[in-house]
This record gives C-alpha cells, sequence and structure tokens, in this order.
C-alpha cells in the first residue's frame, strides 16, 4: 500500500472544496494518536506570543493551524518538498484570514535555505522519510534560537510503520527506515547539541490496536478502491468510539514499549 496514494486523492478533493479544510483537520487530530502526542508536548512547552515556529515537512499543514488557532501570536512558517502541498495550503489558509501568520516555503531539511532562527521546531512523521537523518537533526540546532525546543514524532524499531521482523515490508511505502532506537535517536540528538527533556514510547498495546482499527484498515479499504468510501463510514459508526478510548488510554499511561516515539529536545549550545 502506497500511503501517498491516498494522499493525492484527498489533495484532489481539498482543491475542489478548501472550505472543508478544518473537517480534514478534525478527524486527522482524533483518529492520529501521534497528534495527541505532539498536541500535548506543545501544550507543555506553551509557545509564546510573538515566538516563530518551523512546521518542518507540514505535508496537509494540520499542525500548522493547530498552531495559529491554540497559541496567538505565533508566526508559523511551513516547510516542504512538495510545492502542491504548500500551494494548497496557502490557498486553504488564506480562505480563513491566516495568511499574515504563517509562510510557506519549499525547504529541503538536509540542506535548508531558511535564514532565520526558530524558537520551536515540529518534525513530525519527517525523519523516517531522510536518508541524511543526522544532517536533518543538526541543521534543526542551527535553525533553532538557544533554549529552543524540538519535537520529533518517529515510529519506533519496536514495530513501527507495523513492520516486526526483516521479512516484512512497511505499510508506508516511502519510509526509508521503519523506525528509530530510542536511545540510538537521543545518541543523534545529543551529538547535535540538544538536551531529551522528554521521551515517550506512543503507540503501546492499546494504541497499536487502535491504530489498526482507526488508521490501517480503512486506508486498505480506500486503497482498493474509492467506492469503498460509503463501507468505511459505515464501520467508523461502531469502531470510533471504542478506537478514541484506546487512543486516551495510550496517552495517559506510560508505555515500556510501543512503535512510536515522541521526543522533546532542548537546544543547549
Amino acid at each position: 500500500m502506497k500511503y501517498d496514494l491516498l494522499k493525492d486523492r484527498i489533495s484532489v478533493w481539498l482543491d475542489k472544496y478548501p472550505k472543508l479544510l478544518p473537517i480534514l483537520y478534525g478527524l486527522m487530530d482524533k483518529l492520529f494518536l501521534r497528534t495527541w502526542y505532539v498536541h500535548r508536548s506543545l501544550r507543555r512547552i506553551n509557545p509564546q506570543f510573538g515566538s516563530k515556529l518551523l512546521d518542518a515537512g507540514t505535508g496537509f499543514g494540520q499542525y500548522a493551524w493547530h498552531t495559529l488557532h491554540k497559541y496567538p501570536g505565533v508566526h508559523v512558517t511551513a516547510t516542504d518538498l512538495k510545492k502542491d502541498y504548500l500551494d494548497r495550503g496557502a490557498r486553504s489558509f488564506d480562505a480563513f484570514g491566516l495568511s499574515d501568520r504563517v509562510t510557506w516555503k519549499v525547504d529541503d531539511l538536509t540542506a535548508p535555505n531558511l535564514k532565520e532562527l526558530f524558537d520551536y521546531i515540529l518534525a513530525v512523521d519527517v525523519l523516517e522519510h531522510i536518508v541524511e537523518d543526522e544532517m536533518a537533526i543538526a541543521h534543526f540546532a542551527k535553525l533553532l534560537n538557544r533554549g529552543g525546543y524540538l519535537i520529533i514524532s518517529t515510529p519506533s524499531d519496536q514495530g513501527g510503520s507495523d513492520v516486526h521482523d526483516s521479512t516484512q515490508e512497511s505499510f508506508i511505502g516511502e519510509h526509508v527506515r521503519d523506525g528509530y532506537n530510542l536511545e540510538d535517536l537521543i545518541n543523534k540528538l545529543s551529538n547535535a547539541g540538544f538536551q531529551t527533556v522528554e521521551q515517550h514510547y506512543s503507540y503501546g498495546t492499546w494504541g497499536s490496536v487502535a491504530w489498526r482499527l482507526l488508521i490501517k484498515l480503512p486506508i486498505l479499504l480506500l486503497g482498493k478502491s474509492i467506492f469503498f468510501t460509503p463501507l468505511v463510514m459505515l464501520y467508523y459508526l461502531p469502531v470510533l468510539p471504542l478506537g478514541l478510548l484506546l487512543n486516551f488510554v495510550d496517552l495517559k499511561i506510560s508505555n515500556k514499549v510501543g512503535t512510536g516515539l515522541i521526543v522533546v529536545a532542548c537546544r543547549e549550545t
């Protein structure tokens, strides 16, 4: 299953109905457990009025949208390699009067052309797409003000990308690695001048069940044919409450292992 195929279909839909963007973001906020963890990490560091946040690899722009609505006075720079994503985001955000607080830039995280410094960086499901990940982490350090925070969400080596042994193929076809070892990721951050302040396994026992119920099965169905959409909508009626409850439980407990990682690091040097 090539995850990008479904994202491309959604992109076409957004081009036709940009005013429905908040509905898509609302669904993504609820269905994807990683969003619950990222939002919690943002609440804890509490971006301040007048600060700057880099949404690195913004994709559909849901984290830029969340930041602009939840943290008044914060300016967001949203970057991605895909110009069509950025153009679509710019049109949609402009339709809601948000263009004055967000900047859209095509950028390569291993060789960024950004000149300004930021107070916060979000790297949500980004590093697993980058072969030269240490170079990207080093650039994050250069782009952060001293004392600034980096929030990373990425698959772990405990079954991330739904890969549990060497014979399995990643569920997300465009990943260059299936997941990170937590200690290895922290070492890479330390080598770049970061001090880890929070580290959590996400998608533990309950979150992994929720992911299969809320994300994997519907995507597999929609990947086969768009005509399965009515069936998927009916499927969510009984499954959604259970899946959201499992997401909530995963967030509240301390997972000893999990298929995802959430790391918050502060730039010290």
